[in-house]
């Protein structure tokens, strides 16, 4: 688990948190970790205490610890990873930070690309300078974002 050797072929590890809870405790499977995802970071912040799963591997959580949260790892088949549904709450936090950069990102660029538009009466004959038209810049601008929203990865393949 700390990255030195891998998991044997196969098999991955199922994370599981355990809030403190003095009514009464129970896993929530946040996601998993395999050779191809060896790490991930899980936003735990607006877990709910229904949110537990039905399979539990390793019983109720620890009574006598009750103030401390507890995480568990069950290695378990690839197969049976790929078949288990994480709470909703917990998915993994940098696709939305992700896509938040993108998107003001793009806003900035376009506001400082448009902030230097000049009408064509405007414009003075320079044969070392190219123009792009405005709405070029923003057929692009709208291609992007949707595509960013269909698939923030879409710019990877």
């Amino acid at each position: 688990m700390t990255g030195q050797t891998p998991f044997p072929d196969g098999l991955g590890g199922a994370v599981y948190f355990c809030f403190p809870n003095p009514q009464g405790q129970s896993w929530m499977l946040l996601g998993h970790l395999t050779n191809q995802k060896p790490s991930a970071i899980f936003k735990i912040s607006n877990l709910k205490s229904g949110d537990s799963v039905s399979f539990n591997p390793f019983g109720p959580c620890t009574p006598e610890a009750s103030h401390m949260a507890q995480i568990g790892i069950s290695v378990e088949p690839l197969t049976t990873l790929s078949q288990q549904t994480p709470v909703t709450s917990a998915h993994v936090s940098k696709i939305d930070s992700f896509v938040e950069f993108s998107q003001k990102m793009l806003e900035n660029f376009f506001n400082y690309a448009s902030s230097f538009g000049i009408s064509q009466s405007q414009m003075t004959p320079n044969p070392s300078e190219t123009f792009v038209p405005l709405s070029t810049l923003q057929n692009w601008f709208q291609t992007f974002e949707r595509r960013l929203q269909q698939n923030p990865y879409f710019w990877k393949t």
